[in-house]
C-alpha cells in the first residue's frame, strides 16, 4: 500500500508540473516526479518504465542547465506616448493583470509613465504609474507575462529605473497574488503600502 502511494506521488508530481506556467518550475517538478516514478518502477521491476523516467530526468536536467545558464537580454522601452500598444497589451492580459492588481482598471494604467520590458524585441513586461517630482514612482501595474515570472524582469527594471533617476518605488494597489513578488524583490511594507528604495 505504501509503495503504491509512492508511485502515485510520482505521477501526481508529473501531472502538477504540466500545469505550471514557469518553464523552470515545470522542469524541476517534472524531474522530481520522474525520479520518484523511476524509483517506483525499479522497485516493482518495471525496467522499461524506469528507463523512460531516467531519460526524462536527463532531458529535464539538460534543459534546466540551458535555461538557467542562458542570460536573457532585456530592453526598456518608454511606452508613455504609445496608448495604442498599451491598450492592446492591457486588453490582451486583462484577466491575468486583474488577478495581481484587482483594484486597477485600464483607466488607472494610463499614468504619467509607462515602461515596456522587451526580451529579444518581444514585449514581456509592463510597468505603468505616476512619476513624482521627489524621484518616486507610484505603481499602477507592474506585470510580467506568465513565462517570465522569475523576477529577472523586476531586477532589470529596477536597476534601469535607478539609472533614470528614480529613488523610490511605491505600490499601493496590489492583490494577494502580487505580494510574494514584492517581498521577494525587497519591498518593505508599512500600513498596507509597499516601498522599495533604489
Amino acid at each position: 500500500m505504501l509503495l503504491e502511494l509512492f508511485g502515485y506521488l510520482g505521477s501526481l508530481l508529473v501531472i502538477v508540473s504540466l500545469m505550471m506556467s514557469s518553464v523552470v518550475k515545470l522542469r524541476v517538478f517534472n524531474t522530481v516526479g520522474s525520479l520518484v516514478s523511476a524509483i517506483y518502477a525499479l522497485v516493482i521491476r518495471s525496467y522499461p518504465l524506469a528507463l523512460m523516467n531516467f531519460c526524462i530526468i536527463l532531458i529535464n536536467i539538460f534543459n534546466l542547465v540551458k535555461l538557467l545558464g542562458s542570460t536573457r537580454h532585456y530592453d526598456l522601452v518608454d511606452g508613455s506616448g504609445d496608448q495604442g500598444y498599451l491598450s492592446y497589451f492591457l486588453d490582451y492580459y486583462k484577466e491575468d493583470i486583474a488577478a495581481f492588481f484587482p483594484k486597477t482598471d485600464g483607466s488607472l494604467c494610463t499614468g504619467s509613465k509607462t515602461f515596456i520590458v522587451c526580451c529579444d524585441a518581444a514585449p514581456v513586461g509592463l510597468l505603468t504609474g505616476t512619476a513624482g517630482e521627489d524621484g518616486s514612482f507610484e505603481v499602477a501595474v507592474d506585470y510580467a507575462v506568465p513565462k517570465f515570472r522569475d523576477c529577472s524582469i523586476g531586477k532589470f527594471l529596477y536597476s534601469e529605473l535607478e539609472e533614470k533617476g528614480f529613488k523610490k518605488i511605491i505600490c499601493r494597489q496590489y492583490g494577494p497574488k502580487h505580494e510574494p513578488y514584492l517581498k521577494k524583490m525587497g519591498f518593505a511594507e508599512k500600513d498596507g503600502v509597499y516601498e522599495k528604495l533604489l
